[in-house]
């Protein structure tokens, strides 16, 4: 079987986005085509409004398609109904953005444990295995904590780990480092990598910085809609 068609992984193709204007049609997207296995990592970059943030919405399933062929695991999202799609979100697909979004009201526990109170599945498990994803992520020593008692890079290791606890497929990351200062920045990269790598998930990472561009194994840029491989030093 072509590395394409496994199921495992993300299969696009022929993707595009248009936007119908009172001034005409905007096309962002004009016919993507990318193919990510579980455990890979990919970092899209591109001018602002290029549409790197529709494509990541697009693939999180928060946006539809135009036309083309969005498949996780041999499956079309958008071929569900509304009600199926969200479920689809909450059990496959993980998202950490430029802002941390934690509810300030609760603790860091509570944060990460967010996504699995409407996932049967995980609820019961969903205790533990949030205690050992803020272990990997280095916050054991900070599950009662709250969002307001930790640094940006604290906070967005939580993120992290809240996009990890239903143990998706797929993570996407919206300039996750965007908030940051350097080093932690460097800390948040080397963590989704590895946690990528660990958990055997997909992850595809939309970036201004081609620092942490150059930390991923494939790098792509997205001009004028359409996505290709970039050559970074």
């Amino acid at each position: 079987m072509a590395a394409a068609e496994q199921p495992t992984g993300l299969m696009v193709r022929q993707l595009t986005k248009t936007y119908f204007m009172p001034a005409g049609p905007l096309e962002v997207l004009k016919g993507i085509d990318l193919d990510v296995l579980a455990g890979q990592a990919v970092a899209v970059m591109g001018p602002s409004g290029s549409g790197k943030s529709t494509l990541l919405y697009i693939l999180g399933t928060l946006d539809t398609p135009t036309s083309g062929t969005v498949l996780l695991q041999g499956e079309n999202p958008f071929q569900r109904n509304p009600r199926e799609l969200a479920r689809f979100r909450n059990e496959r697909i993980g998202f950490v953005f430029q802002e941390h979004y934690l509810l300030p009201q609760c603790t860091v526990l509570e944060n990460v444990l967010i996504p699995s109170l409407v996932n049967d599945q995980q609820r019961i498990t969903a205790p533990q295995r949030a205690r050992e994803l803020l272990d990997q992520v280095g916050l054991s020593h900070r599950l009662n904590h709250s969002p307001a008692e930790l640094s940006g890079g604290e906070r967005q290791r939580v993120a992290i780990a809240r996009a990890l606890i239903n143990n998706p497929i797929l993570i996407l990351a919206d300039e996750p480092t965007g908030n940051l200062d350097r080093q932690s920045a460097q800390t948040v990269t080397s963590l989704l990598l590895e946690l990528a790598h660990t958990h055997r998930v997909i992850l595809i990472v939309v970036t201004h910085s081609l620092e942490v561009a150059r930390r991923f194994p494939r790098r792509y840029e997205l001009i004028d809609g359409r996505l290709d491989a970039a050559s970074i030093r």
